[in-house]
C-alpha cells in the first residue's frame, strides 16, 4: 500500500489538523498516510505551533498581504504542496476559497471538513447561524471542494444534537469533539482505497 501524503492548509487553531496527524502516527492512518506540510495564510495562528512540536515543516503565506489575484496566491500553495509531493490536501479551518487554478492542481484530491450539515449554513459563522435559526440537529459535513463555497460532493455527515441553551460556542465545541474522529475516519477510508 502506498503511503498518502498529506498536505493541510489552515487559517486558525489547527484542532482538526492535528487530530489528523495523530491518526497518521499513532492511529488509524498509521502507515496508511502521513502529513507533509502545513500552509498558514495567518500569522500568529496556533495551527504553525502544533506543526512545529510535531516536526511538520510549515509555511506562513500571509493573505492579507497578498495584492495580486487569488489565482497567484493559489499558485505559492500549490508550489509548495507539489514540492512535497502530496497526493491529497486536506483545508482544515481555511478561511478562504480556492482557486480553479489550485483544484485543477490536485484533480479532485482536496477535501474539507465544514461545521454544519451542508447545504444549510455555508460560511464562516456556520455554528452562530445555526443556533440563530434554532436548529435541533447539527454536525459536519466531510466533502470534496470545488470551486463554489462550502460546495461539493459530500462524501459523509455525521450529526450532533443542538439545545435551545446552546450559544456558537457550546455547539462548536460538541461539533468538534464529534467531527475530529469522523474526519479521521474518513481519511482512513481514503488511505485505504489508495
Amino acid at each position: 500500500m502506498t503511503l498518502v501524503k498529506i498536505g493541510a492548509i489552515a487559517s486558525g487553531s489547527g484542532s482538526n489538523f492535528e487530530a489528523i496527524i495523530k491518526a497518521t502516527e499513532e492511529g488509524i492512518l498509521k502507515n496508511k498516510a502521513k502529513v507533509v506540510v502545513l500552509i498558514c495564510n495567518k500569522p500568529g495562528a496556533l495551527c504553525m505551533k502544533r506543526a512545529k512540536n510535531f516536526n511538520i515543516p510549515y509555511y506562513l503565506i500571509e493573505s492579507d498581504k497578498h495584492k495580486g489575484t487569488r489565482e497567484e496566491f493559489d499558485k505559492k500553495l500549490v508550489k509548495i504542496l507539489k514540492e512535497y509531493s502530496c497526493d491529497l490536501i486536506v483545508l482544515v479551518g481555511y478561511m478562504r476559497l480556492v482557486s480553479q487554478y489550485f483544484l485543477d492542481q490536485f484533480k479532485g484530491n482536496v477535501m474539507n471538513i465544514h461545521p454544519a450539515l451542508l447545504p444549510s449554513f455555508k460560511g464562516m459563522h456556520a455554528q452562530r447561524d445555526a443556533v440563530e435559526y434554532g436548529v435541533k440537529v447539527s454536525g459536519c459535513t466531510v466533502h470534496f471542494v470545488d470551486h463554489h463555497s462550502d460546495h461539493g460532493p459530500i462524501i459523509i455527515q455525521k450529526c450532533v444534537p443542538a439545545y435551545d441553551t446552546d450559544t456558537e460556542d457550546t455547539l462548536g465545541a460538541r461539533n468538534l469533539k464529534g467531527s475530529i474522529k469522523f474526519f479521521q475516519k474518513q481519511l482512513n477510508y481514503i488511505a485505504m482505497a489508495d
